[in-house]
C-alpha cells in the first residue's frame, strides 16, 4: 500500500472515505477543503497535512480523491486557467471524482487532465454518510478500464472489500447511472411523503400504513429510510434537499439531450425546488414530507413562530 492518497472535499462524506482509508493501511497524506479549518482538524486527527494550496495536494499524493458540491466546484478544482489547480505537476496522477456531478463534466475534467499527463475516473457513490465511515459505499465507476484497475484495491477498500463495486464503461457512463439512481430515488420519496401525508389527512394509524406499504407494491428502499423520520419529523441530514434538487436536475438535463419526457421526474424536482425556496433545502430529503403533511411547512413554521 505505498500509493500517497489525498482527499479533497472533507465534508462528512470525504471526511470518512479518508479515515476509512487510513483505517485501511493506505497513506493518507493530505486533506483540503474550502474551509482550512476543517481541513486542519482533520489533518490533526489522521498526522497528515493539510495544504493551502490544490497544487500542495497533488505535489504530496499519488491518487487524489475528490467530493465536491457541484459542476462549478469541480470545475474550479481543475482549472485549466492560471492559478491553484489540482493540475498543477499532476504527471502521472489518478483523481477519483466522486462527487455527484453531470456527464459533461467529468468529460472534460478526463480531458484536462490527460492534457496534464494525468488520469481521471468518475466512482459516484449511491451510499450516504455511515458507509463511508464504514467502508461499505456502493461504488459505480466509469473511465478507462485499465486506470480502473490500477486503483481498485483503493476502492476496494471503500466498498466492503470490492463487494460493493461496480466498473459501469467509460467516462461519463458511471454519471449517468448515478443520476438516475437519484431521480428514482427522489421521486420514490416524494411520492412516498405524499401518501403518508394523505394518510395522516385522513387519520389513519400511519404506523400500520407504513408496514402494509412494506408488505405489497409500494414498498420500497426510502420506506426503510425516511418513512419513520417523515412521520416523526426528524430530518437531520444525510442527504440534503439542496442535493436531491440538483441531483434531479442533472437527470432531467439527460432526459432533454435524449428528448424524453420524465413528468414524474419533473414533479419531484418542483418539490425539492420548492424546499430549497422556503428554507429548507439543509434538510435531509425526508424533509419534502413538510410539503405534504397538513400544518407542516414554511408557513406552518412562520406561523407558530408569530405566535410565541
Amino acid at each position: 500500500m505505498s500509493e500517497r492518497i489525498a482527499v479533497v472535499g472533507v465534508g462528512r462524506m470525504g471526511a470518512n472515505m479518508a479515515r476509512r482509508l487510513a483505517e485501511s493501511g493506505y497513506s493518507v497524506t493530505a486533506v483540503f477543503d474550502s474551509r482550512p479549518a476543517v481541513a486542519a482538524e482533520l489533518a490533526r486527527e489522521l498526522g497528515c497535512q493539510s495544504p493551502d494550496t490544490l497544487a500542495g495536494v497533488t505535489a504530496v499524493a499519488d491518487i487524489v480523491l475528490t467530493v465536491v458540491s457541484d459542476d462549478r466546484a469541480m470545475d474550479q478544482i481543475f482549472s485549466k486557467k492560471k492559478g491553484d489547480s489540482l493540475l498543477s505537476g499532476a504527471k502521472s496522477r489518478i483523481f477519483i471524482n466522486c462527487a455527484t456531478v453531470s456527464p459533461a463534466i467529468h468529460n472534460e475534467v478526463q480531458k484536462r487532465a490527460r492534457k496534464a499527463g494525468a488520469e481521471s475516473l468518475e466512482a459516484c457513490m449511491a451510499s450516504s454518510i455511515t458507509q463511508a465511515r464504514n467502508g461499505t459505499l456502493y461504488l459505480m465507476v466509469g473511465g478507462d478500464r485499465k486506470v480502473f484497475e490500477r486503483v481498485e484495491p483503493v476502492l476496494k477498500a471503500l466498498s466492503d472489500g470490492g463487494k460493493l463495486l461496480r466498473y459501469i464503461g467509460p467516462t461519463g457512463t458511471a454519471a449517468q447511472v448515478k443520476a438516475l439512481v437519484n431521480m428514482v430515488m427522489n421521486i420514490n420519496t416524494a411520492g412516498l411523503a405524499e401518501g403518508l401525508g394523505l394518510g395522516a389527512a385522513l387519520g389513519l394509524d400511519l404506523k400500520a400504513l407504513m408496514e402494509v406499504f412494506s408488505q405489497t407494491g409500494a414498498n420500497s428502499r426510502v420506506l426503510v429510510t425516511d418513512g419513520e423520520d417523515m412521520v416523526n419529523r426528524e430530518h437531520s441530514c444525510f442527504f440534503s434537499a439542496a442535493h436531491a434538487a440538483k441531483d434531479s436536475g442533472i437527470a432531467l438535463a439527460l432526459a432533454r439531450k435524449a428528448r424524453l419526457k420524465t413528468p414524474l421526474a419533473a414533479a419531484a424536482y418542483g418539490q425539492y425546488r420548492r424546499m430549497v425556496s422556503a428554507g429548507l433545502g439543509e434538510l435531509d430529503k425526508s424533509g419534502v414530507a413538510e410539503l405534504t403533511f397538513k400544518g407542516r411547512g414554511a408557513k406552518a413554521r412562520r406561523r407558530k413562530a408569530s405566535r410565541r
